[in-house]
């Protein structure tokens, strides 16, 4: 059964806030009169009124006994009916008919066949592409809401989804069970085999995350991709299955053991491991592509490195070569025979010249001799400006047999018009086995009429890529190395910018063919123009804008003479920093007082209360969405928040325990009920619940005065205040742990 705290399906919040109350349970002057005219007798109006906001509020009719007793006396104060007043009904014809009457005011219809049938049609329809029961109930609902008919009890909608889910998911089971051969079933079912040495399964390494983007670690995920590719062809036993539904059964496989997964049904347990391959791979090509993009910046930030110690090592041979050429100078000027007019006789040309030639010598003799000063000027000159690129082949070397296992394991594919840097890996695929140091620009691959041509055109690098590519006493010619390097650096970039993409990847995938065609968007563009409020004709479309602008202009041109922030630096806009004023003496006076009455409250207590209060452990679960069967559930899941957003761990946390839980029941909890998507679900329903709290001790934050007035003498209730201090605390563990080195921080909180 599913869990009905994970749906969207109507009911009563444990507690129902001040706010709650007066926004949906007040009745207004036309409900009121209405009820009374359709009742006799202060509890049947009581009832009435009571049926009516609990209708308007959850979409269907609640038992009055499993009605919140603040609801009722909130609407019996409404009413203003004594306080010994019960919502009852005399009878259950009174019952019934009040029901009617409800129903006739809210424009509902009440036939339980067509709602049921609605239902169905919405969870076959949504079936196809999601797998989780409370997502299927919640498009049931959604449907049933938009035909206004009343909601079905959660039972009803819950056996429907399961069966229909069981069914669909049954089809598809045999459908991947019937495309393995015995090859496929004996690899899939070696997965599972548990290795007597190391008590470890293939199937437990098929889980193993990427690590650190070393050289090393880089060949050992190729290999890890390359051993995944050669378990089977899962994109053909997967092909025609939704992708929402590959992604869930491959999450369900993730979180389960070899133990567990024995005992599935042969059919499923196919299905189950062909979903996690094919979403290990893809995973796996991700990696990859991350891993080289990581290490082709490595090489590039050595390059650079390089360089800068280069010209450190040739500071001092520069400034050496430079006296000398000032020396040289100072020479020509000493023995050159210069007239008044200062111009040298026509007579002294010989005598100066042999003059000149003696001391150059000379000085360049004492400085270490012409060839000595030549080879230092080729060893400076060799690394000058900021080109570091010649220096990469060196760090490229250690890369090269990765580099290109990478090209022959991934399969790319250029997503825009400029095929260049694909060509030029196409290029690079052909020269693999070449060893010279120039490699000709076109070269031929294969033998008879098998050969192809295989060339390559170098418009897309740099100049400074250019000057070291290209042979320049070698027409035709390029330098082998430094352009397998180019183009490894040149393919990094369009990886990262999406110019390229990996067939199979998911990050690295070609968004554009996960786009709609306009084919497709055409017969969708004049509805989604109606919902956006824009016109769909291209001209009044393009008018509406052009007016839309101008009006904005207009406003931001009025407001610039007042607008002291905004300024124009040289025809750009700039825009001032405002810093914000000193705090007064009264705030931090202020700001002393709250901390000294801030109770110090523990951590687990706040977890466990908020817990209790609000309801997050709700998103915890099994991967199914079934209730969870583990006993007392939301003590275990306070105690996994608690030792992951503490940094304790389930060791540590069950050592301290007693033996009240296990470390491997703590790690369970995390591992198989807590993945990224319940995290981040769970975040976004903290942020919302927090929105709806009372601003934390803080007069004028939407609470009323009386409470805010008794927030600032300090005696505002213990719940509300654990209940905001715990939501906090609970996102600090969900979101991320806790800094390391605060010791304490994390079992103790204000």
């Amino acid at each position: 059964m599913a869990s009905i705290d994970r749906t969207a399906y109507p009911r009563f919040k444990r507690v129902v806030s001040v706010r709650e109350l007066a926004e949906a349970f007040t009745p207004v002057a036309g409900e009121i009169e209405w009820a009374r005219g359709r009742s006799q007798g202060e509890p049947n109006f009581l009832a009435l009124v009571v049926l009516l906001k609990c209708y308007q509020r959850l979409g269907h009719f609640p038992k009055l006994a499993d009605v919140p007793v603040v609801v009722i006396n909130h609407v019996r104060a409404a009413l203003g009916l004594a306080e010994d007043v019960l919502a009852v009904h005399e009878s259950d014809r009174t019952l019934c008919r009040h029901r009617d009457y409800v129903r006739d005011r809210l424009n509902v219809v009440y036939k339980p066949a067509e709602a049921r049938a609605i239902a169905e049609k919405a969870i076959r329809k949504a079936v196809t592409t999601k797998d989780n029961p409370a997502d299927l109930i919640n498009v049931a609902l959604e449907e049933l809401v938009r035909a206004r008919r009343e909601l079905p009890g959660f039972t009803t909608l819950d056996k429907m989804v399961s069966a229909i889910r069981t069914e669909t998911n049954t089809a598809l089971f045999g459908l991947v069970a019937t495309r393995l051969d015995a090859a496929d079933r004996r690899r899939l079912a070696r997965l599972l085999w548990l290795d007597p040495t190391s008590r470890r399964s293939e199937f437990d390494r098929l889980k193993t995350p990427a690590k650190a983007a070393s050289v090393g670690k880089f060949k050992l995920r190729l290999a890890h991709l390359q051993a995944l590719d050669e378990l089977g062809a899962t994109e053909q036993w997967l092909d025609g299955i939704p992708a929402t539904k590959i992604a869930h059964f491959a999450g369900e496989a993730r979180v389960t053991d070899v133990g567990d997964m024995r005992d599935i049904g042969e059919a499923k347990r196919w299905t189950l491991l062909a979903s996690l391959i094919h979403e290990c791979r893809t995973t796996a090509r991700d990696e990859v592509a991350t891993m080289f993009c990581k290490r082709m910046a490595v090489l590039h930030k050595k390059g650079r490195e390089r360089l800068v110690e280069l010209h450190e090592q040739h500071r001092a041979e520069s400034e050496r070569l430079l006296d000398v050429f000032g020396d040289v100078l100072a020479g020509a000027r000493e023995a050159t025979a210069v007239t008044e007019d200062g111009t040298v006789s026509p007579e002294a040309a010989a005598a100066v010249a042999e003059r000149v030639g003696r001391l150059l010598l000379k000085t360049l003799t004492d400085a270490g001799g012409v060839e000595q000063l030549s080879a230092a000027h080729e060893a400076v000159s060799a690394h000058h400006g900021n080109n570091y690129l010649p220096l990469l082949e060196q760090f490229y070397k250690s890369h090269r047999s990765a580099l290109f296992t990478l090209l022959d394991t991934l399969e790319l594919e250029a997503t825009s018009a400029d095929h260049s840097v694909a060509d030029a890996v196409e290029f690079l695929r052909a020269i693999r086995g070449r060893t010279g140091e120039y490699v000709p620009e076109k070269v031929t691959v294969g033998h008879g009429p098998d050969a192809v041509t295989v060339a390559i055109d170098i418009d897309f690098v740099t100049e400074a890529w250019r000057k070291i590519l290209v042979v320049k006493d070698q027409p035709g010619k390029l330098v082998r190395r430094h352009l397998e390097v180019c183009v490894f650096s040149y393919l990094a970039s369009e990886l990262r910018s999406g110019d390229i993409a990996v067939v199979g990847a998911n990050s690295y995938a070609n968004l554009h063919a996960q786009l709609m065609s306009w084919d497709e968007c055409v017969p969708l563009a004049e509805q989604f123009c109606g919902q956006a409020g824009i016109p769909s004709d291209p001209k009044e479309l393009t008018a509406h804008y052009r007016a839309a602008l101008g009006d904005i202009a207009a406003v931001v041109d009025a407001g610039f003479p007042h607008n002291t922030d905004l300024s124009f630096a040289d025809g750009r806009p700039v825009l001032r920093r405002r810093k914000g004023a000193d705090r007064r003496p009264s705030a931090l006076a202020l700001e002393e007082s709250i901390h000294q009455r801030l109770p110090e409250r523990g951590l687990l207590d706040i977890l466990a209360r908020t817990a209790h209060l609000v309801g997050w452990p709700r998103h915890f679960g099994p991967a199914s969405g079934s209730d969870p069967k583990i006993r007392d559930a939301m003590a275990r899941y306070v105690l996994t928040v608690f030792a992951n957003g503490t940094l304790l761990g389930p060791a540590q946390v069950a050592r301290h325990m007693r033996d009240q839980v296990s470390a491997h029941e703590l790690s369970i909890a995390a591992n198989c009920r807590a993945s990224d998507f319940v995290a981040q679900g769970l975040c976004r329903f903290l942020s919302r619940r927090y929105d709806d709290e009372p601003s934390p001790g803080v007069p004028g934050g939407g609470q009323d005065p009386d409470r805010a007035e008794r927030a600032v003498r300090g005696d505002d209730d213990r719940r509300g205040r654990s209940a905001e201090q715990g939501l906090g605390a609970v996102g600090v563990a969900v979101e991320g742990p806790v800094p390391r080195g605060r010791p304490g921080r994390g079992c103790r909180g204000r």
